[in-house]
């Protein structure tokens, strides 16, 4: 089969023959149709990633048509097109994964490939109406926010929301996701293009976090939040207690500013304010998410799409850091 493969980091990404693989029992090998990249993906190419080996087939997002499945697998899965879990291993508490969790894409081989193999729990029936690519656009970011948000934000109707860090996979999921559920939507961003592109989603306003009182500006017009979603951690995190209400809730699950640094404990206390961790999703988070986007008819963002040949060019556009939503890899031709 063919396969998108890091050689060694910085490296161009090759598209490579390599070994197909078979399911072994209690598992399923899906004919990947499309796939898409994830900051884990780059992280990893560039060799910074926790575990990062080389050569390896990277890609957690994935959606394809199951073509042979192992022992103990019903035999119903069999041509069936389905949506991967990228999650494995979460174990039996809903609250926290188990010390066996890992997520797809490393060390395991992961999307980037004519076949990945995958636990059967780990597939679910593509939504009927959607294209494979839509497919490959959801599983790890939608994931991602809907556990940050419901799971662990416990979001109700009406809630004001902040989300920081307009643009990329996740946040694009958070924003509709948040707008779908009735809350009032604010993010942050450092590029005009992006945060027009949230209000057209529904988002009530943004503000550039590269101007140095971002925070006043927001308070002033939006007031103080039920709810904040964070991406970024680092130095600009204390300013986000200083938007957050009295009992109200912040959600962490990226830090690509960096360590929080000189954090003020008077006022998390003062705020009773709730500080909470999340990482992925359960497999019960990913079955109501999918519930969920169903049901409100929510499409993936999809910014761009390019052919598996031009996978160096799908990581560079995301290094550019322009675009807004998910960058989808074609997999294979297929029919609609």
């Amino acid at each position: 089969m063919k396969a998108v493969t890091f050689i060694s980091p910085d490296a161009p990404c090759r598209t490579e023959q390599t070994k197909t693989p078979h399911p072994a029992d209690r598992e399923v090998v899906v004919e990947v149709k499309a796939a898409a990249l994830n900051r884990r993906d780059y992280w990893i190419k560039k060799g910074i990633y926790k575990g990062s080996q080389f050569p390896c087939i990277p890609g957690s997002d994935g959606s394809g048509i199951v073509k042979e499945v192992g022992k103990d697998v019903d035999e119903k899965w069999l041509n069936k097109p389905v949506i991967i879990n990228p999650g494995i291993n979460w174990g039996r508490n809903n609250d926290f994964h188990s010390k066996d969790f890992k997520i797809l894409g490393l060390p395991d081989q992961g999307t980037f490939a004519q076949y990945v193999g995958v636990p059967a729990e780990n597939i679910f029936p593509k939504p009927s109406e959607w294209t494979f690519e839509k497919a490959a656009a959801l599983p790890l970011a939608g994931l991602t926010a809907y556990r940050a948000l419901f799971t662990r934000g416990g979001l109700q109707a009406g809630d004001k929301v902040l989300i920081t860090g307009a643009g990329g996979g996740v946040s694009s999921f958070l924003i509709k996701f948040a707008v779908a559920s009735n809350a009032d939507v604010y993010v942050t961003s450092s590029s005009e293009k992006k945060i027009k592109k949230a209000v057209y989603l529904g988002a009530k306003k943004g503000v550039f976090y590269t101007e140095t009182n971002w925070e006043e500006e927001l308070k002033k017009d939006a007031g103080e939040f039920d709810l904040i979603i964070d991406s970024a951690a680092g130095e600009g995190f204390e300013k986000l207690l200083s938007l957050l209400r009295i009992g109200g809730r912040i959600v962490i699950y990226g830090g690509t500013a960096g360590k929080i640094n000189d954090l003020i404990a008077a006022k998390i206390f003062w705020k009773q304010a709730t500080i909470l961790g999340s990482t992925m999703g359960s497999p019960e988070d990913f079955s109501k998410m999918l519930d969920f986007v169903t049901t409100q008819k929510i499409d993936p963002e999809i910014d761009k799409i390019f052919p598996m040949e031009d996978a160096e060019l799908a990581f560079k556009h995301m290094e550019n850091q322009e675009q807004f939503g998910k960058i989808v890899i074609k997999i294979a031709d297929f029919p609609y």
